[in-house]
């Protein structure tokens, strides 16, 4: 994979971006004069120009191309836009100032082709109808598929979507670890820390005591996921905190099961009440009640996407740490191919 490319004479300049790059994870590839920098200026994933350089550069009238940055230690310099003009770069980046989002644009730079991936949202309408099984469910029917998946898991007193996947020894990061990361986060970083099994990466929590996730925080995973996975499925609380509302915001489709007797229906409406003041595509999945199927639906006002079936020994399944089967010949393997194929873009 190419590096980012540096042209400058600057030592001081130089440091800087150096040590900017790392904290980015990426090296750099450095050219003290334009004519050293020929043989990488079209390779490049991005090219920062120091202001020291600039004219020189302009004088060799290089190709043109996308990001391109004119980078200054001067936050006063009067001639900076008139380098980035001559230079054909897209931003001027002054330091100290700019140094956050020099160390993302360098961190975007260092990712592979991102993923665009969608966001689907799973809640319940009320407690215990299934959201966290069907979450579980769509991920490993997606991952399955060989689309590489990421798991979420946004409620904090849910007792682990891990545990409910059977694999809550897995090595690697929980939200416990995350937290704290400021700033964005790369794609390539995130599948790394996190547990996986085969195309399935999973964001739980940490067993014990454990706090809210962090707004800024699950942005950045959710930012993170979708740059470097096909698919982010999130398993939300049905009281929506702050950290919820950002992944109902991103939400190409959130999926909220309803029970389809009295109860239920009044518990999930009021769920979708909060829902819609976030995200606009609702889409009901039934478990059966006593109430009609197309009267439930009916009552709530958004469209069906399914039925989730009764299993009478799926409790036993997931106490043993084993989730229903889920070929494509069980009534749980059918419901989450429809899902995935009625949200996701062929």
């Amino acid at each position: 994979m190419h590096r980012p490319l540096v042209i400058t004479e600057d030592h001081a300049l130089l440091d800087d971006l150096v040590r900017v790059a790392a904290a980015a994870g990426a090296q750099l590839d450095v050219a003290h004069m334009p004519a050293h920098a020929r043989p990488y200026w079209n390779l490049a994933p991005l090219v920062a120009v120091g202001a020291d350089q600039a004219d020189a550069l302009a004088a060799t009238a290089p190709p043109p191309r996308e990001q391109v940055l004119l980078v200054t230690r001067d936050p006063d310099d009067p001639d900076a836009w008139r380098k980035c003009v001559e230079v054909g770069a897209q931003s001027v980046v002054r330091l100290p100032g700019d140094e956050r989002h020099l160390v993302e644009r360098f961190a975007d730079a260092m990712e592979p082709e991102p993923r665009s991936g969608a966001v689907i949202c799973v809640v319940g309408g009320r407690g215990g109808v299934g959201a966290s099984v069907l979450s579980a469910c769509l991920a490993l029917r997606a991952s399955g598929d060989h689309l590489r998946t990421l798991l979420v898991d946004a409620d904090p007193l849910g007792g682990g979507i891990d545990a409910l996947l059977g694999h809550e020894e897995a090595p690697g990061a929980r939200w416990g670890d995350l937290v704290a990361r400021e700033g964005r986060i790369g794609a390539g970083a995130l599948q790394a820390a996190l547990p996986s099994f085969g195309d399935l990466a999973v964001l739980s929590f940490h067993r014990g005591e454990v706090a809210a996730i962090p707004p800024q925080a699950m942005r950045s995973v959710l930012e993170a996921g979708r740059r470097g996975f096909d698919l982010v499925v999130v398993d939300l609380p049905r009281h929506f905190d702050p950290a919820a509302i950002e992944a109902l915001t991103r939400a190409k489709a959130t999926l909220l099961v309803a029970v389809a007797d009295v109860r239920g229906i009044l518990s999930t409406a009021q769920v979708l009440g909060e829902a819609r003041k976030h995200t606009s595509d609702v889409r009901a999945v039934l478990r059966p009640g006593v109430v009609d199927d197309d009267l439930a639906v009916s009552s709530l006002g958004i469209p069906p996407a399914g039925t989730l079936p009764d299993q009478p020994r799926l409790t036993a399944t997931l106490n043993r740490g084993e989730l229903p089967k889920l070929g494509p010949r069980t009534v749980l393997g059918d419901l989450c191919t429809a899902l995935l194929q009625d949200i996701l873009p062929p």
